[in-house]
């Protein structure tokens, strides 16, 4: 019953898709979770670090982790807010600027690869239908939250 199941089937995919990123973003020196993060910052730098988790939907502790190994890599540096020293802020270096070009490049090469064969229409509908997905997740979520 399980293996005929649409979580399965999601949980396949997901597991296959966080592997061919992860041997694509290798070569980067990035790790899967990173990325999201250099977009965020590309964004909208300065971020906090609770402002990031947010955006991200991870956890503070998740953050504070990647935050610490992205800046050892070179790609981000934290800051003390100006206004409220308690506040740590990250921004991009000029490393984490250069590696979006080729970071952009390996997504949509990754991409390309995921999506081969299916047209269009397709893909919208699909789109739609994880949207769909992932506000009914966020809710079962936040009703969870609430009845802890």
């Amino acid at each position: 019953m399980y293996k005929n199941s649409l979580t399965h089937s999601i949980i396949q995919v997901c597991r296959a898709h966080r592997y061919l990123l992860g041997r694509a973003l290798g070569k980067t020196g990035l790790h899967r979770g990173q990325p999201p993060v250099l977009f965020a910052l590309h964004q909208n730098d300065g971020l906090t670090h609770s402002e990031l988790a947010q955006k991200l939907e991870v956890s503070p502790a998740t953050i504070t982790n990647m935050i610490k190994r992205m800046e050892g890599s070179g790609f981000v540096v934290r800051c003390r807010d100006d206004a409220d020293q308690r506040i740590s802020r990250v921004y991009l270096t000029e490393a984490g600027v250069n590696i979006l070009s080729e970071l952009e490049a390996v997504m949509n090469g990754a991409e390309a690869k995921i999506f081969s064969g299916i047209d269009q229409e397709e893909l919208d509908t699909l789109r739609r239908l994880l949207g769909k997905i992932h506000d009914n997740l966020h809710q079962a979520v936040s009703q969870v939250t609430k009845n802890e």
